[in-house]
C-alpha cells in the first residue's frame, strides 16, 4: 500500500487537474475501494477533469478568455481516446465531450491559412516544397510545441492506445497537436474565420522555417538550363569571377552563372566544378525563394469580414486583387515512387 501511494503522489504531481493541496489524501479511498492491488495511478488522473482555473488561465493567455467558455475548453482539452477508458469505469454517466471534431476542423483551417500564405509568400515555390512547407509551419510537431507553449499539455487528457488494422497509434505526441487544432476550430466557431487567421499567424505562420534547406537539386546545371530555356532566356554560362591559391593546397574559386549580361548567380568553392555547381543552386534559390513584398501581399481570407453577417459579402475596401501566377516547377531525372524529381 505505501509504494502504490508513493507511486500515486508522484505521477499526480504532473497533472494540474490533481491539486497540490489535496496530496495528503491521497490516493482517494473511493479510487482504492474496488482492488487496490489492481490501481493504476495513471489511469486514475487521465479520467479526471481539468481544473476550471487551469482553463480559464489558458483561455486567457491565447487572447480569448472573454470569448471561449470553461467547457468549450475543456473539450478542446478532452481527446476521444479517453472514452473507453471513460465508459469502462463510469458506465452510468454521460462521456465526456472530446474534442475529435473541432481537431479536423482546426487542420483543414489551419491547412487553409497556411497554404494561402506559402503560396501568395513564394510565387515561385515548387509543389513539394510548398506541401514540406505547409508541413512545417502547421504539421504535428508544431502544433504540439504550440499547445505545449501556450501552457495546455498539462491539461490534456488522453489514454496511449497502441495501432491497429484500422486506426493507427494514439501516442502524447498526437493527442497534444490535437489542442492547438482545436482551440483555432473553437475560434472559428465562436468568433468569426479573420479571427482564426489572427491567431494562426500569431501563433504559428510568425515562425522562421528555412525555405532554404527544402529546395533539393540533384543536377542544378541541368535544371537551371530548363529553368530558363522555359523563360526563354538564353543559355546560362559559366565565368570564373575570383580565384585565389591555384596551385596550393586550399584553392579558392568564385564562380557566376550568366544568362547574356545578367548575372543569375554566383558561388564558391575548392574547385572549379564545386563553384560552378553552388553558383547554379543559388541561382535556383533566388528564382524559386523570390518572396512577395508584404506591403504588397494581399491574403484572399483578408477580404471576409470581421463582424457577424454574411462573410460572402464583400465591400469595395475589401475587394480582393489576385497576385501574379508563379512558374511551374522543372520535372527532370527520376527518382522515389513517382519517378519524378521536381527541381
Amino acid at each position: 500500500m505505501v509504494h502504490a501511494q508513493r507511486r500515486f503522489v508522484s505521477t499526480a504531481t504532473k497533472y494540474a487537474s490533481v491539486p497540490l493541496s489535496s496530496l495528503r489524501s491521497f490516493p482517494p479511498k473511493s479510487a482504492l475501494a474496488a482492488n487496490p492491488s489492481t490501481f493504476s495511478p495513471e489511469t486514475w488522473t487521465a479520467l479526471q477533469p481539468p481544473p476550471a482555473s487551469a482553463l480559464s488561465a489558458l483561455g486567457h493567455r491565447i487572447g480569448f478568455g472573454s470569448v471561449l467558455q470553461i467547457p468549450e475548453l475543456e473539450q478542446a482539452c478532452t481527446h476521444p481516446s479517453v472514452l473507453p477508458l471513460f465508459a469502462k469505469r463510469h458506465p452510468n454517466q454521460k462521456p465526456p465531450l472530446t474534442n475529435g471534431n473541432l481537431s479536423t476542423l482546426g487542420n483543414a483551417l489551419l491547412g487553409l491559412f497556411a497554404s494561402e500564405f506559402v503560396t501568395t509568400s513564394y510565387p515561385h515555390l515548387p509543389t513539394r516544397v510548398v506541401k514540406a512547407a505547409v508541413s512545417a509551419y502547421v504539421g504535428p510537431n508544431t502544433c504540439a510545441n504550440v499547445a505545449k507553449e501556450v501552457g495546455a499539455a498539462h491539461l490534456l487528457r488522453w489514454l496511449r492506445t497502441p495501432s491497429t488494422l484500422l486506426k493507427p497509434a494514439v501516442l502524447h505526441h498526437d493527442a497534444l497537436s490535437s489542442i492547438s487544432r482545436s482551440l483555432v476550430a473553437l475560434i472559428y466557431q465562436r468568433r468569426s474565420l479573420p479571427s482564426a487567421r489572427k491567431f494562426a499567424h500569431q501563433f504559428f505562420l510568425s515562425r522562421e522555417v528555412d525555405l532554404r534547406k527544402m529546395l533539393k537539386f540533384r543536377d542544378p546545371k541541368v535544371a537551371l538550363t530548363e529553368t530558363v530555356a522555359k523563360f526563354g532566356r538564353e543559355k546560362p554560362m559559366s565565368r570564373l569571377l575570383k580565384e585565389t591559391g591555384r596551385l596550393s593546397n586550399s584553392p579558392v574559386f568564385v564562380v557566376g552563372v550568366y544568362s547574356g549580361t545578367e548575372q543569375l548567380g554566383e558561388g564558391f568553392g575548392s574547385s572549379l566544378r564545386m563553384a560552378e555547381y553552388r553558383a547554379a543552386e543559388d541561382a535556383l534559390h533566388r528564382l524559386y525563394l523570390t518572396k512577395t513584398p508584404p506591403e504588397i501581399m494581399r491574403l484572399p481570407t483578408s477580404t471576409f469580414s470581421d463582424v457577424d453577417g454574411d462573410m460572402f459579402t464583400e465591400g469595395e475596401e475589401n475587394a480582393y486583387q489576385a497576385g501574379e501566377l508563379g512558374t511551374t516547377e522543372v520535372r527532370l531525372g527520376s527518382a522515389g515512387r513517382g519517378r519524378i524529381i521536381i527541381s
